[in-house]
């Protein structure tokens, strides 16, 4: 499996990275599970329908942080990708926390997916 991130994606996780250090860790671990399982799995992903593309983008809603302590895979970290399943390959596209943000940004996969 290939991974690939957008330049927007990249400031997510800059800013993030100020005020949750072990994230670049954590998203080793998501990708290590995305390898063997890149499809939506409730209740840790969903996919994100109703936006007129082919292409598959999946919101993870379960990513356990090693900077928030003891709320494990409850950390209120969301994460956007794109699955391309005959390319094995996954684009992330938005990382946020839900208390910064209430959904994902449907402009920004429109404008790189479309």
């Amino acid at each position: 499996m290939e991974f690939d991130t957008l330049k927007e994606f990249e400031k997510d996780l800059k800013q993030l990275l100020k005020k949750y250090r072990s994230l670049n860790d954590d998203l080793a671990e998501v990708k290590t599970i995305l390898k063997k399982k890149p499809e939506e799995r409730p209740p840790f992903s969903f996919r994100i329908n109703n936006l007129g593309l082919e292409t598959c983008v999946i919101k993870v809603k379960k990513i356990a942080c090693k900077a928030l302590k003891g709320r494990g895979v409850n950390s209120g970290l969301r994460l956007i990708y794109a699955h391309f399943q005959e390319e094995e390959k996954i684009i992330f596209v938005e990382l946020y926390h839900k208390n910064d943000k209430e959904n994902e940004d449907k402009q920004r996969i429109l404008n790189n997916f479309k």
